[in-house]
């Protein structure tokens, strides 16, 4: 089957158009600045009203501060510590350039059943203290490496040998250990 080259169709400019089509590209610093304020208030706004439609509880009228933050890091480690996780740390990471989220909560157990535990145990403290969901959650398919993000807390529950294989502390050494005593 042969194929018919497409119709192409003509195009008149004028004068007058180009010289439109360049006044309306010829914007001032301040024309720029508004559309990128405008649109830095829209996309704020929607970013905002997806996190609240998608999975993240919105908090009770209180904007997340680091007393926060550290206050449900607190909280994770405490349900860690109820499954009787082991070597619970969490890591400050606020002065630590390069970090993905305020505060890093680490543990490990000896079996992939214990590991679901774990972080089933700290998901559910939160969720009971602090009505706080979790943003995003892998790893329960292996449960070598299971991750909880909070955004402003992440919540890490290795089995032995994969902690020692990947010595988070270590990578991030630079940050500072919060004290952390189970009730």
């Amino acid at each position: 089957m042969a194929k018919t080259p497409a119709k192409k169709t003509p195009v008149k400019s004028t004068g007058k158009t180009a010289s439109k089509k360049v006044a309306k590209t010829s914007k001032t610093d301040a024309d720029i600045e508004n559309e990128v304020k405008k649109l830095s208030k829209e996309t704020k706004k929607t970013k905002s009203a997806t996190k609240t439609k998608v999975s993240r509880p919105a908090r009770a009228s209180k904007p997340t501060t680091m007393e926060d933050a550290k206050f449900l890091a607190l909280c994770i480690a405490q349900g860690m510590y109820e499954k009787k996780a082991e070597n619970i740390k969490i890591l400050d990471m606020r002065n630590v350039k390069g970090a993905s989220a305020d505060f890093f909560v680490i543990s490990h157990a000896e079996s992939d059943k214990q590991v679901e535990a774990i972080a089933n145990s700290a998901e559910e403290e939160t969720i009971k203290i602090l009505d706080e969901k979790p943003w995003h959650k892998e790893g329960f398919e292996n449960l070598e490496w299971v991750l909880l993000d909070y955004i402003d807390v992440v919540a890490h529950v290795f089995q032995r040998e994969k902690r020692e294989f990947y010595a988070v502390e270590e990578l991030w050494g630079d940050a500072a250990d919060v004290p952390f005593v189970g009730k």
